[in-house]
């Protein structure tokens, strides 16, 4: 049972909260835009005897007009005439019909959405508009799921952990050797300033080549990887805690960042900027999900069958007999601090692709998720242990935590207080774990 729980304690305790909060979040839904123009298209074809004439119902916007146009496209490639749209307004309704009426044609069916459908003028229909008696109505039908597991939510949560998951790749591998980051935030809003600072100085603001955006954004991560360097030196050829030194950092980090942008946020960057940041793939998966689960197989790699990897697990198990050993201690303690800078300014990069801007404000706070995300896929921070792949699991854990908070009400101040706990618990499990605590209590009560 105790391996079980060391081996898969992350992936049970999320399916466990994944199962809660779907549970909790079972609702009625229904259908929007082209899946429910479909539906409603459908049970139209599908009616005995066929309409001739059909009025569509929609709210005005993008969602609506979706759902017409594939509605009207459905019904006239089978015959149906579509007698007008009526948009937003119900009047338009009476409008329509009795220009239908005065045409010599009837309205036989009403094609609406689930909003439209629930309009006032359409309850007793018959004599509020005596043109439309007897009208038959399509609405999309209503279903039972989770809001939790809705597509949309889904891809709304890997969004919001994408940036964290990244950096957190680079923060296991320091708190793997002993080490702490806590400049991370710092260095996503340094590199979102320095990337569109560039962009909007040298590489004509919005008018940018594609080649610009890559360049400079390229540039804005190679300082952040600087930045990190110098931590790595700092910690390794003077000795100084990581803790002070990335603290310092921050500072430095933060300070740049408002100087560079003269504390404003700098917008003047292309739209083509986003697609990064918002582009997506196949079934809707964004682009920056797809290159963080990448970086993600080539850490695991680099961690499993590398010698890097190797020394990394051994200067956090013992430095000292890993420099007796061989282990170039130095380098390690530089590849790490490099490696979490550049994740830091990449995910910078994606924050300002996301938000089309690069601002000093970003990453306020984000040092707190990325080591709570870390501690919690179970990286024990006395350095040793940890595992890629757990800290993976554990941003989602954080992140859904985080949806479900939201999509249960709970208000932000008490959303502090419930991952200011789960961050403890984490820690807390983790030193227990380090000292044998339970099982020692066993040992102690079979004596």
């Amino acid at each position: 049972m105790r391996k079980l729980f060391n081996d898969y304690g992350t992936i049970i305790i999320l399916l466990l909260l994944c199962a809660f909060l779907s549970w909790r979040t079972m609702n009625n839904h229904t259908p929007e835009g082209p899946e429910a123009g479909r539906q409603v298209a459908d049970a139209i074809l599908a009616m005995d005897p066929k309409p001739r004439l059909a009025l569509i119902a929609i709210r005005n916007n993008n969602i609506d007009e979706r759902f017409a146009a594939v509605v009207t496209e459905a019904l006239e490639q089978n015959g149906i005439a579509i007698a007008g749209i009526a948009k937003g307004v119900p009047a338009d309704v009476r409008r329509i019909a009795t220009a239908t009426a005065a045409e010599g044609r009837t309205i036989d069916v009403v094609a609406a959405t689930a909003a439209t459908a629930a309009w006032p003028i359409f309850d007793g229909i018959d004599t509020k508009v005596p043109q439309m008696a007897g009208v038959r109505f399509a609405r999309p039908d209503t279903y039972r799921w989770p809001t939790f597991l809705m597509k949309d939510n889904l891809i709304n949560i890997s969004n919001q952990t994408v940036v964290i998951s990244t950096i957190a790749i680079g923060m296991t591998m320091v708190i793997i050797t002993g080490g702490i980051e806590l400049s991370v935030g710092s260095l996503i809003a340094l590199s979102s300033c320095l990337a569109a600072w560039f962009i909007r100085r040298y590489g004509g603001a919005t008018e940018a080549t594609t080649a610009a955006m890559v360049g400079f954004s390229a540039l804005a991560i190679l300082i952040c990887g600087c930045m990190g360097l110098f931590t790595g030196a700092m910690v390794t050829l003077f000795s100084i805690p990581p803790f002070i030194v990335t603290l310092a950092t921050m500072m430095v980090a933060s300070g740049f960042a408002y100087i560079i942008s003269s504390g404003y946020t700098i917008f003047e960057i292309p739209d083509a900027y986003t697609f990064l940041g918002r582009g997506t793939l196949f079934w809707g998966i964004p682009i920056s999900v797809c290159i963080c689960l990448l970086l993600y197989v080539a850490a695991h790699i680099l961690m499993s069958c590398t010698s890097i990897g190797r020394y990394i697990y051994a200067v956090g198990g013992n430095k000292e007999a890993a420099r007796l050993s061989g282990v170039p201690v130095r380098f390690i303690f530089f590849f790490v601090y490099v490696v979490i800078a550049l994740l830091a300014g990449f995910g910078g990069i994606i924050t300002a692709s996301q938000l089309k801007a690069g601002a000093p404000i970003y990453g306020v706070g984000y040092e707190m998720f990325v080591i709570a995300s870390t501690v919690v896929g179970g990286t024990s921070l006395a350095g040793g242990e940890g595992k890629i792949f757990g800290t993976l699991i554990g941003s989602f854990i954080i992140a859904t935590i985080q949806n479900g908070m939201n999509l249960l009400g709970v208000e932000s101040y008490t959303q502090k207080v419930v991952l200011g706990m789960v961050i403890l618990i984490a820690v807390l499990l983790d030193r227990l774990k380090q000292t044998d605590f339970f099982w020692n209590r066993r040992k102690a009560r079979a004596l």
